[in-house]
């Protein structure tokens, strides 16, 4: 196996040449913004200026951690439950394929505390702590993966070791509250060791003891397709310089690395397991992506039904209901750098009378200037570069649904094939087209309830 000893600064911020998002201001001497300790020392993991690798979703942060218990150890990270939508933990292999994700909602608050995600709950709450434990242990498989289960509850993710010993977590916040950026309005949990003769370590030498500054050792691939691979597979003989991509853009389920590389080649596994063959993917989230391509069009417009959501934004009280937990649209570049240029969230995105949303994608120089919430539609970037390899044309546009409610039987999670796309998502399907930024302009109207007859 191919292996990485490390990924140093400068390799990661290589990855960073989007329009740079607003930075937290409590940056440290490395020179990448946002908080880190001495066992989540690897992120924050977002869009610019964050490190941005491995398709984060850009309105997400995320913290790594490597490490490995000693024999006869346990480990358990002590947190609050941070002011955001949502927040996970999730075990990775070699390979940054999932092994077990442990979702908010599952994890019981200490005696006396409040889960804010469990629908109904007080998200205000100060009394907010919990702890989970952290297992080298294969997984159990109990759990669905994308869908939520009302009244389950667990403690305990199991995160096998591989290779020489190694172990991989990450820490996910997705949709801060406004006034609570980066962390949630928390510290990054903490991890406890609790040795085979009972003593009891916290902060730095809890992380001395877990080798948390281990350099990770991962496939090559887990962080994207090699560059020359993806100039082969974009390069299939008899097919087009602006393969795959398609003058009707052709929409595709995200299963394991086969299929993912089946977008190019057209070959598939349908009884792969989902959500495991991007770069280290939250198997909370099912996806849909298509390839674009503005040699069709040098715009490119979605619209769809809106499925609903709890309303946290604005740090709503209490936490509500909807057909998911979280949905975004993303702009991203190609499968060799895994970069996102930018990405709306559900909370983002204007909503019509009928219940639902446009999207326009296009350079920033052919942004329509009706492009915007004011007038009812939102805009994602293409990069100037477009892929970041060699064609400055090309995006991925990906679609994530989390944690779908049951009963919900238009989500991604219910896709059983590409073909089943349209018939399974119905009115949530998105539908795509390419056109021009004038004919935008011309055709969506920007009005006004001020406005009088």
């Amino acid at each position: 196996m191919k292996t990485i000893a490390a990924i140093s600064a400068a390799a990661m911020m290589a990855f960073t040449q989007a329009p740079a998002r607003a930075a937290d201001p409590a940056a440290d001497t490395v020179g990448i913004p946002g908080p880190r300790t001495c066992f989540w020392a690897r992120g924050p993991f977002s869009g610019d200026p964050y490190i941005n690798l491995a398709y984060p979703d850009a309105n997400t942060f995320y913290w790594s951690a490597f490490f490995t218990v000693p024999e006869g150890a346990t480990l358990r990270l002590e947190g609050d439950f941070p002011h955001s939508r949502y927040m996970s933990f999730i075990s990775y292999d070699a390979a940054g394929r999932p092994i077990e994700a442990l979702a908010d909602y599952l994890i019981a608050p200490r005696p006396g505390a409040t889960n804010p995600f469990r629908p109904g709950a007080d998200r205000t709450a100060t009394k907010r702590g919990y702890s989970v434990d952290i297992v080298d242990a294969p997984a159990t498989g109990a759990l669905a993966e994308g869908i939520a289960l009302p009244g389950a509850q667990r403690q305990v993710l199991n995160a096998p070791q591989y290779g020489p010993g190694q172990q991989a977590v990450l820490y996910r916040i997705y949709a801060n509250d406004a006034a609570t950026p980066v962390s949630g309005g928390t510290s990054l949990p903490k991890p406890v060791l609790t040795m085979a003769d009972g003593a009891q370590l916290r902060g730095a030498a809890a992380c001395k003891a877990l080798n948390a500054a281990q350099q990770p050792l991962l496939n090559v691939a887990a962080l994207g397709i090699p560059v020359a691979q993806y100039r082969q597979l974009t390069s299939q003989p008899g097919k087009p310089d602006t393969w795959p991509a398609q003058p009707d853009p052709r929409w595709h389920i995200q299963l394991d690395r086969p299929s993912l590389i089946g977008i190019y080649t057209g070959e598939f596994a349908p009884a792969a397991r989902r959500s495991e063959g991007g770069f280290y993917p939250n198997p909370d989230n099912n996806y849909i992506r298509t390839i674009l391509n503005l040699r069709f069009g040098p715009v490119a417009i979605l619209r769809a039904k809106a499925p609903t959501t709890p309303r946290t934004r604005g740090g709503d009280a209490t936490m509500g209901q909807g057909q998911l937990r979280y949905w975004s649209v993303c702009s991203n570049q190609s499968f060799a750098n895994t970069r996102v240029n930018d990405c709306v969230f559900d909370e983002e995105i204007p909503v019509d009378a009928q219940g639902y949303y446009t999207i326009v994608i296009s350079k920033a120089k052919d942004r329509p200037r009706n492009a915007r919430p004011e007038c009812g539609m939102q805009w994602l970037p293409v990069a100037d570069d477009g892929d970041g390899i060699f064609d400055p044309d090309v995006a991925v546009l990906q679609i994530r649904h989390m944690l779908a409610r049951p009963g919900f039987d238009q989500a991604i999670q219910n896709i059983p094939s590409d073909d089943k796309i349209a018939e399974v998502m119905g009115e949530y399907a998105p539908k795509m087209r390419y056109v021009t930024p004038n004919a935008v302009e011309g055709l969506f109207a920007c009005t006004s309830d001020e406005w009088q007859e």
